[in-house]
């Protein structure tokens, strides 16, 4: 190794080893937190500890709800739209800038299009509607 590196290679790795050092000081400060929870609290395991808790509330029946799918449907749409809006927000600064203009403008309405075709089908299938 030529000398010129070999002088700079020390400055280097002290920044790494300052992070490795804090990394096991967290693990071992967690480490030992969790022992000494574990070490000092009281086990005294009864039937009613064992019982699931549900904020306050003596559990009554069974523990499977049913939920219905279009719980599930709304969050899915919420994600696509959020995600839209994540590839929006980039797409919006970079526009402006050179050589970026008629092809991106293609490729976000082909995008927006994809959307509106998804859109479409849950509407036309009944998911947007609340009953």
């Amino acid at each position: 190794m030529p000398d010129s590196l070999s002088g700079s290679l020390p400055g280097y790795f002290q920044g790494y080893t300052v992070v490795g050092l804090v990394a096991v000081a967290g693990v071992l400060f967690v480490t030992v937190a969790f022992s000494a929870g574990r070490l000092l609290r009281p086990t005294v395991p009864t039937p009613e500890k064992l019982l699931p808790y549900e904020c306050g509330v003596d559990p009554v029946g069974e523990g499977w709800a049913h939920t219905q799918i279009r719980y599930y449907v709304y969050a899915f749409l919420y994600v696509i739209f959020a995600v839209d809006a994540v590839f929006l927000f980039p797409w919006a600064t970079i526009f402006a800038a050179d050589g970026y203009g008629a092809v991106t403008l293609v490729e976000m309405f082909v995008f927006l299009g994809f959307l509106s075709v998804g859109l479409l089908y849950a509407w036309k299938k009944g998911v947007l509607t609340w009953t």
